[in-house]
Formats: structure tokens, sequence, C-alpha cells
């Protein structure tokens, strides 16, 4: 992937990961559009960076979804990448049952079936684009999942299986297919408590790290930090078993 003259859609990139990256693309002169549930946090993220363009969507709404890409390929013809950063993470308690099943049902709308929504809809418009890339965001527990958290493992091994697919089938295409597969970041995805987690990995460093592999390696299927890496390669080097229990006994 190219790295500058860029436009560029972040949905998420209202907080977190999301922003971080959006904000990256945004200083080296690429044109970014962040997306979010609530204007008062895009509003935040654009006054903070000016020419970052925000807009409304929910991830989880698949008319929006639909009306919201033909909006974004109307006001900005020139749009030749996504970055697929929207997402929630809930514990689920699966003794409370009800609520369990609204957690998994929100969290496949959101982390799933969203992107794949998102990039339906704005695939024939990329394909025409010289350069192009969708990049998807999984994690570090779409190899080795987090036993409080099953939904939103199994949408990142998903999300995962889906890039490997399109990537594919996208081959002979224009478009290029990137995952990126964040570690554990000192972000607020799942409350202050991770925000503020010493053991989570730096939001700027994961964010610089990014960069770089995207910067030296154009041609990168994968971006793993070495953070992830040990999630990641569990299964080549034998330590799944190893890693979920180790998961399993932190209290993220």
């Amino acid at each position: 992937m190219k790295t500058t003259g860029n436009t560029i859609l972040v949905t998420g990139g209202n907080s977190g990961i999301g922003r971080g990256l959006a904000e990256a693309f945004h200083r080296l002169g690429n044109k970014v559009i962040i997306t979010g549930r609530r204007r008062e946090t895009l509003e935040e993220g654009s006054a903070a960076n000016p020419g970052i363009v925000g807009m409304a969507l929910d991830m989880a709404d698949a008319e929006g979804i639909r009306a919201f890409a033909e909006r974004l390929v109307r006001d900005h013809p020139d749009l030749n990448a996504v970055i697929h950063s929207a997402g929630i993470m809930k514990h689920e308690r699966l003794a409370e049952a009800p609520d369990y099943l609204a957690t998994a049902e929100e969290t496949i709308a959101t982390n799933l079936l969203g992107p794949i929504r998102l990039t339906a809809a704005l695939l024939p418009h990329l394909v025409r684009q010289k350069d192009a890339a969708v990049l998807t965001v999984s994690s570090g527990l779409a190899f080795v999942p987090l036993a409080s958290t099953p939904t939103y493992s199994a949408t990142k091994a998903a999300i995962h299986a889906y890039s490997m697919g399109i990537r594919h089938q996208l081959k002979d295409t224009s478009v290029q297919v990137i995952e990126i597969a964040p570690p554990y970041v000192r972000t607020s995805l799942m409350g202050d408590r991770q925000a503020n987690d010493p053991n989570a990995m730096p939001l700027d460093e994961f964010i610089a790290e990014v960069m770089e592999i995207l910067s030296s390696q154009p041609e990168a299927e994968q971006v793993i930090v070495e953070r992830c890496k040990p999630l990641r390669y569990a299964a080549e080097n034998g330590k799944v078993k190893e890693m979920f229990d180790m998961l399993a006994s932190l209290n993220h």
C-alpha cells in the first residue's frame, strides 16, 4: 500500500486505534475521512486535526451503511482506501443468557457484518481506482481467543478468514487487502482500565510500528507488531493452549 496520495476512510476513526491511524495518515498528507456513531467525538477529532472530515455512521445499521457508501463516493470520488477499525468489545457472561445474547448479536453486527457490508458497498468503486486498499483490523485474539470475550474473539477470527478470502479473490484487481492484527493496546475499547493499563501497549507505539511496517513493506498482507507475534504464531509454535490459559487467567 502506498502511504501518501490517498483518500482514506477510517471507520471508528473518532477514537482509539482508528483515530491513531487516521491522524498518522493525515500527517503524511493523505485526505482522511473518519466515522463514528457519536457526532461530538467526530467533531472533536476533526477540530484537533484540521482537514480530517467526520461523517456519522453506525456500523450495525445495514441500511445506513448502504446510504453512507453512496454519499461517501459521491462526495469523495477519489476515495481509494478504507480502514475497517470500528468495533466493540464487551465481556460476556453466558450464565446471564438474555444479556449475553444481546451483547453477542451487537458484537457480530458491528465487528463482522459491518465491515463485510461496507466493503461490498464500496468495492465497485474501489476496483476502478488505480491504487486501492482495504485494510481490516482483526486482533491477536483472532488466533488465541480470550475466554471472557468469546464473540469478540470469534468476530476477529472471522475477519482474519474474510481478509484471506477477499485477498485471493481480488488478487487480479488494483485492490490490496491488508490485515492489521493489534495486541492488547492502551485504548478505551473496554473502558478506563484498559486506557490506563501499564500492561497494554501504548497506542502511539503501536501506531508508529504499524506505519513503519506499511511504509517499509508496501506489499505486506499482514501487519503484525512484535507484541502480537506470540499470539499470531501460537499455533505454529505449539503454544495455543498455553497462551489461551494465560489470557484466561488475566482479568482485563
